[in-house]
């Protein structure tokens, strides 16, 4: 009886103590954030950063592109595939927690030395392995899985965040080459009118053909400005088109009309910095990685030290094929069993120390996506802030050529001076006004851009998606 209390007891002991784990622990790096931006803001800091933040735009085509793609993109389809691996790719970690049971059979014929005859045996039944986490090497594993699982959660986020920034951005470039071609449409009106008026002096002798000359060279120069930006206005469509997940030219339609650019809302709360550790998906990805890589040290440790299983197999057997079928030829064994690596060349200390290095890699690529991240939200602000200032700068400069070109033009028309002054009045203000859109676009694109690097959007859209 003695006997087999050996093995049970043997198992329960090795149970008790299977709780033990070698290797460190995961703790976040020490990272210090500033209490403040150095750049400009135009919201309290202590207040938290715009979520959905494009509507802030009130654009619904834009709300209406962007709630599209977050299905049919497939950047976000590929993230998706990659999380579904990752879990599957836990399942199979954490499978080696618990025994493995197969069943088998097999027929071998025999002939001993010195018999006249072979023998054939059958044999069929159960066999098991159960190899005990004592130090903690599967859990180790187990945990370096989950933490794939949660960087794979990160990693999707992280696509969200990026491609609602680059659909917008794409946005903001198809309405600014829009209004750039109706400004250069309007500006080419305008010289048409202007260019009759002098064909019409022309002809009435009050001045010579080189006015219309210089009237009719700049009507070719501003029409040359509107092939290419109708080109780009298509490019962006095609660019938006493709984020959705269809083919380029599937949205010409809808997105060709016309429409302004999306204004800015006047105030940008931008949150703390210390935010950015628990709100900005890349952050958050390099520290499930850098959690990883911890716990495949621990993994790699634990061969350091003996690993400790439990076999066994219970069949039947027979000289017959029914006799399979027969209890009473069973057979069973069970028993604990030992290895301990004795000699390796060195391949456990190589592998402790590959982790090592891969954990110490992971650190430093934690901390430069900290300061990444801040150095994204800081340029950011500074091009925000500074871009309102030079578009309101712009704003004056179109007033003030408007007027001089008015000026040049009753000037003109009552002989008062010549059409160059009205040809150089009508280039300031075209120029004026096309570069007063394009700092419209790099206003609304700055604020992209701050959204982005706030890492902003991914929580609401994943409640919207639960509920």
């Amino acid at each position: 009886m003695g006997s087999h209390l050996i093995p049970s007891s043997f198992a329960v002991g090795l149970l008790l103590i299977a709780g033990c784990t070698v290797g460190p622990d995961y703790k976040r790096p020490a990272t210090p954030t500033p209490t403040g931006w150095a750049g400009p803001t135009t919201a309290p800091t202590t207040q938290p950063a715009a979520v959905l933040w494009w509507k802030k735009f009130n654009d619904p085509t834009l709300d209406r592109l962007i709630e599209q793609s977050l299905t049919t993109n497939l950047d976000i389809k590929q993230a998706e595939a990659q999380l579904r691996q990752a879990r599957a790719q836990r399942g199979v970690a954490g499978s080696d927690l618990w025994p493995d049971v197969n069943a088998g059979g097999e027929y071998t014929r025999t002939r001993p030395t010195g018999a006249s005859k072979s023998r054939g045996v059958w044999q069929a039944g159960f066999d098991a392995s159960w190899e005990i986490d004592l130090f903690g090497g599967t859990r180790r594993d187990v945990e370096s899985a989950d933490a794939e699982i949660a960087a794979a959660v990160e990693d999707r986020r992280d696509v969200l965040v990026s491609l609602t920034a680059e659909l917008a951005t794409n946005y903001l470039d198809l309405r600014s080459a829009q209004q750039r071609i109706a400004i250069a449409r309007r500006s080419l009106e305008l010289q048409a009118v202007n260019a009759e008026i002098a064909r019409k002096r022309q002809k009435a002798g009050f001045v010579s053909g080189l006015d219309l000359a210089n009237a009719q060279a700049q009507m070719a120069n501003t029409s040359s400005q509107i092939p290419p930006l109708e080109a780009a206005a298509k490019q962006a469509i095609y660019a938006i088109s493709t984020l959705l997940g269809r083919e380029p030219g599937a949205l010409v339609a809808e997105l060709t009309p016309t429409s302004p650019i999306p204004t800015s809302p006047p105030a940008v709360p931008v949150g703390l910095p210390s935010e950015l550790l628990t709100r900005r998906p890349d952050i958050r990805r390099s520290e499930q990685q850098l959690r990883a890589a911890t716990a495949r040290v621990g993994a790699a440790t634990a061969d350091y030290f003996p690993k400790f299983s439990l076999t066994g197999s219970l069949g039947t057997q027979g000289s017959k094929f029914k006799d399979l079928g027969n209890w009473d030829n069973r057979y069973w064994s069970i028993g604990p069993s030992v290895s301990w690596p004795i000699f390796d060349a060195g391949r456990i200390r190589a592998n402790v120390a590959v982790q090592n290095a891969v954990a110490d890699q992971a650190v430093l690529s934690y901390t430069q996506s900290v300061l990444t991240a801040l150095k994204d939200v800081e340029n950011a602000l500074i091009a925000y802030a500074t871009e309102q200032q030079h578009r309101e700068s712009l704003t004056n400069t179109v007033n003030a050529y408007r007027k001089a070109l008015d000026l040049a033009t009753r000037l003109y028309n009552n002989g008062q001076t010549d059409y160059l002054n009205v040809v150089a009045a009508q280039g300031a203000l075209y120029n004026a006004e096309d570069s007063l859109v394009l700092s419209d676009r790099a206003v609304a694109a700055n604020l992209v851009a701050l959204y982005k690097a706030l890492g902003g959007g991914w929580e609401q859209i994943e409640q919207s998606a639960v509920k």
